[in-house]
């Protein structure tokens, strides 16, 4: 556009255009008629100044768009500096923070690292004082512990220990390197025990290590005065439970025994003719008839005795022996004709004169027991039975009654023995399954078969049963018994 307006203002300018023009308003005369070309130039200063208009109105279109333009694009660079430093202003605000918190976590770390120091040192000091003898080997079994307590036992310092393999540092270990590599491989706890002369014990347990690197931790408890008493509290145990044992079997032993001294006085009497009580002399027959009748008694009491004592070497021989599946029914059967023979007291009293009741559930199944010592325990409940009904038996219009109830229930086999007698004091029932512990001061006069701590060890023990006891003074006393039905 700038180069047309130029050519057109040069145009005009020119020599031969203005001669040109100069000649078109001449008249035929040959004179100008400069009223024309005052029109003519002033039309045509009028049409480029048209031009030059529209062209700077053209210009300053382009002009303000162009400003437009650069007013947009200055925004966009005002919005991108501040875009960048609210960026840049949160970077820092980030990076503080961060180093904030870096500070922070040194910290905590510093503080951390104390206390894993702490930690380790005190941890070294429990390993150091602990009384447990403490070893630690690794997959190779080369000792990375070995505490204070190893040191004094084995007479082998840890500085002379660590390094070695534990067979190196201490040949006498019974720990073998298969137990180590077993513990470690299986991943499994396992124990030991050792016993020297046997005067020393020991317990060893070998831990493996969860860790990566493979390892154990073997740590050797000296139990031997733990199992000295543990030893000694079996012995009085055993003591106790043989004491009441013999006291019941001389209790039974003791009345036939002494029924066969009358008898025997009974019959050197009749056999030197000094009976004080007879007024006469007797007869030949007559003499004759009671020696019999007195031998017939002392042959029945000499079989009551030798019943107990096979009893008694029975029970003796059954101690080794392994559980039988039994009739439950047909034990209690055996036992209560075996009662009928050897079980009585001293006010006079037997078992045979007891009426018993019978409440035997049908179809019950096997039990496996030990028969023998199950009927000891049947026994001593009959004669604790015997006992107290002796002592309620001074009433009048006293029947003495034993109850039998034999169940099933939740797979276990429920035995109840109960009586009318005189009942259990609530101190009599805590002591009834207790050993009997006692001086000479205080053992006179005391039965230890009025206990039945041997049942209840028979019972509990032997047969991982359980027994209890519920008593009224008035109304008797009911014994249960609970015994497995399944191994």
């Amino acid at each position: 556009m700038k180069k047309i307006l130029l050519l057109v203002i040069l145009a005009l300018q020119s020599a031969s255009a203005l001669a040109l023009s100069i000649d078109l308003f001449k008249d035929e005369e040959g004179n100008r008629n400069w009223q024309h070309l005052a029109n003519y130039t002033g039309s045509t200063l009028l049409i480029l100044l048209t031009i030059v208009t529209v062209y700077l109105l053209i210009a300053r279109r382009r002009l303000h768009k162009t400003n437009k333009e650069l007013t947009a694009i200055r925004n966009d660079l005002e919005k991108r500096v501040q875009e960048r430093t609210a960026t840049l202003d949160q970077s820092n605000q980030l990076l503080l923070e961060s180093n904030r918190l870096l500070e922070k976590e040194i910290a905590q770390h510093v503080i951390t690292a104390d206390h894993l120091r702490s930690s380790e040192s005190y941890i070294k000091d429990i390993l150091t004082s602990m009384p447990l003898m403490l070893v630690g080997l690794d997959k190779n079994g080369r000792v990375t512990q070995w505490n204070k307590q190893v040191e004094e036992v084995s007479g082998i310092s840890s500085q002379d220990a660590l390094g070695k393999t534990l067979w190196e540092a201490y040949p006498q270990m019974t720990v073998l390197p298969e137990h180590v590599q077993e513990a470690i491989e299986h991943n499994r706890i396992i124990q030991l025990k050792k016993c020297l002369r046997s005067l020393y014990h020991y317990d060893i347990t070998i831990y493996p290590l969860q860790e990566r690197e493979a390892g154990v931790v073997i740590l050797v408890d000296d139990v031997s005065k733990q199992v000295t008493a543990e030893n000694m509290l079996i012995h009085n145990d055993k003591m106790s439970f043989m004491g009441e044992l013999a006291s019941t079997m001389a209790h039974d032993i003791n009345l036939p025994l002494q029924a066969l001294m009358m008898d025997l006085k009974r019959f050197q009497r009749i056999i030197s003719d000094r009976t004080v009580s007879e007024p006469q002399q007797a007869t030949a027959e007559e003499k004759s008839q009671q020696l019999n009748t007195i031998i017939s008694d002392m042959f029945t009491k000499a079989e009551q005795v030798s019943t107990i004592i096979s009893n008694l070497l029975a029970f003796a021989r059954s101690r080794k022996g392994k559980k039988q599946t039994a009739d439950i029914v047909e034990v209690m059967e055996n036992t209560i004709r075996l009662a009928n023979e050897v079980v009585s007291v001293a006010d006079g009293l037997s078992f045979n004169q007891i009426k018993l009741e019978r409440n035997f559930e049908k179809n019950l199944p096997l039990v496996p027991c030990y028969i023998t010592e199950l009927q000891q325990v049947f026994l001593s409940l009959f004669r604790h039975a015997c006992r107290s009904l002796a002592l309620k038996k001074q009433a009048e219009d006293f029947e003495p009654i034993i109850k039998i109830i034999l169940s099933e229930s939740y797979d276990n086999l429920w035995i109840k023995i109960q009586h009318n007698g005189l009942g259990l004091t609530t101190e009599e029932q805590m002591n009834l399954f207790e050993p009997f512990f006692t001086d000479k001061s205080t053992a006179e006069g005391f039965d230890a078969g009025q206990r039945l701590s041997f049942s209840y060890y028979i019972v509990t023990e032997q047969h991982q049963g359980n027994m209890a006891v519920t008593s009224d003074i008035e109304l008797g006393t009911t014994v249960h018994i609970q015994l497995p039905i399944r191994h």
